[in-house]
């Protein structure tokens, strides 16, 4: 392995991440609910095939633990949601005033279990510890193990690579350093370091091996906040640097085909439970692991391969503009130009949109300067108003997209945006609606 990760190409990635899904497809940054209505709470999570999904349950809004959740599904895209694999356990570390993190899980054939790794820490984030629990069954109900300092050091942020032996991956000496320590043939804890990045301040690993590379993904440390995902043999992004990971944070990668899934959350702090998931394919056809960015997407597990839906785009600033709203100029918006000081009087109608007598998913294109998020209200054809959260994109020249899904009449639609509203909006640069 030390050999091999000389090879290693690093994905440095810090973002804020979500995806949703409607039908089969893969809507990056909706609300994705399980098969019962309810949204997935799964955060920092872990996949197993075929297919299991454990990640934080943030619906109380709180960083303190409160369960590892367990879901399943046969296609990426429908998942069920099962027993709690693990829950709070009073005077342990695993109390409901402590913090339980990525949960990350591997099949150990030697003894037919389950071994479940997490970040396991004090609410202040002092500890710096792996926990370990094991179970019988992928949802188990787990059994908690113990945690403690793998090697005698700072274990944060955290991931597992499973090969010929497993390995933890993780952020070490208070972040400074990013780890990689062989794991025991139980997997119940650690041997010997096998490789080292000084300095690199790495965390929310996830590890890929394809034709014999092995390659590391990761973000930088910046808390809560996104930064560029990069990849280090020649150090690159694996998104426009600008966009942050297209506000997302790196959690894991799993393989598809020749090419992977990139999945990210896009972390809301003051929101946790309302955080989203991003999921991108991340393709390797330039050479190098890039992020394919898609409103909306399509994945086919059986032959290993995505599909990038098309829809049609409609410019804002050929809208028809209300009260203060204002056409704006720069070279990063698609057509030139965008309309801003939407809400708080300002409003802007895009006409002559063309729906399907549906519900269709509707991408908004905006840039936001703050640095906190803003929203804008939507309304079609003169109809009540949803609400559309915007959160910051870096720079009031850098563009991100939202979902939002809203039901069009066959023909011509208008759609109003910033109407209604005292807060001001993003600035728009343009909508893209899909078929689906």
């Amino acid at each position: 392995m030390a050999s091999l990760w000389k090879a290693l190409f690093t994905l440095a990635a810090v973002a804020v991440a979500v995806v949703a899904v409607y039908a089969q497809d893969i809507v990056p940054g909706a609300t994705w609910t399980d098969t019962s209505g309810n949204v997935i709470q799964a955060h920092g999570g872990g996949f197993l095939k075929h297919w299991y999904w454990f990640g934080e349950d943030k619906a109380a809004n709180s960083a303190l633990f409160h369960a590892v959740s367990c879901y399943t599904s046969t296609d990426l895209v429908n998942w069920s949601r099962q027993n709690d694999a693990l829950s709070p356990i009073s005077g342990t570390m695993i109390s409901n005033s402590n913090i339980v993190e990525r949960p990350k899980v591997l099949f150990n054939a030697k003894n037919s279990e389950y071994v479940m790794w997490f970040h396991s820490d004090t609410s202040n984030y002092g500890a710096a510890m792996v926990g370990v629990a094991t179970a019988s069954s992928p949802c188990g109900p787990y059994t908690y193990k113990g945690s403690w300092k793998p090697l005698g050091a700072d274990s944060r942020d955290m991931g597992l690579f499973q090969d010929t032996s497993a390995y933890l991956l993780y952020a070490s000496d208070n972040n400074q350093n990013f780890k990689i320590t062989e794991l025991d043939a139980n997997y119940y804890n650690v041997t010997s370091q096998v490789s080292v990045l000084s300095g690199a301040t790495l965390e929310a690993p996830g590890m890929l091996k394809r034709n014999g590379i092995y390659y590391l993904f990761a973000s930088h440390t910046s808390g809560w906040d996104p930064n560029a995902n990069k990849f280090f043999q020649a150090t690159a992004d694996i998104a426009p640097s600008a966009t942050r990971t297209y506000f997302s944070q790196n959690n894991y990668d799993m393989p598809l085909g020749t090419n992977a899934i990139y999945m990210g959350d896009r972390w809301r702090p003051d929101l946790l439970g309302s955080s989203r998931y991003i999921w991108y394919p991340l393709d390797w056809s330039s050479g190098a692991p890039q992020i394919v960015h898609a409103d909306v997407w399509t994945v086919d597990l059986n032959a290993g391969t995505y599909s990038v839906v098309n829809g049609t785009a409609y410019e804002a600033e050929s809208g028809t503009l209300g009260g203060s709203a204002t056409l704006l100029s720069s070279s990063s918006f698609s057509g030139g130009r965008a309309v801003g000081y939407l809400g708080n009087g300002g409003s802007v109608t895009v006409n002559n949109v063309q729906g399907l007598g549906k519900a269709q998913w509707v991408a908004l294109y905006f840039a936001n300067g703050d640095s906190t998020w803003r929203n804008t209200t939507v309304s079609v054809n003169g109809g009540s108003s949803v609400l559309v959260d915007q959160p910051d994109t870096g720079g009031g020249n850098v563009v991100l997209s939202v979902p939002v899904k809203l039901s069009l009449r066959q023909g011509t639609n208008s759609i109003t945006f910033g109407s209604g509203q005292s807060n001001y909006a993003a600035d728009l640069d343009k909508i893209i609606v899909y078929p689906s």
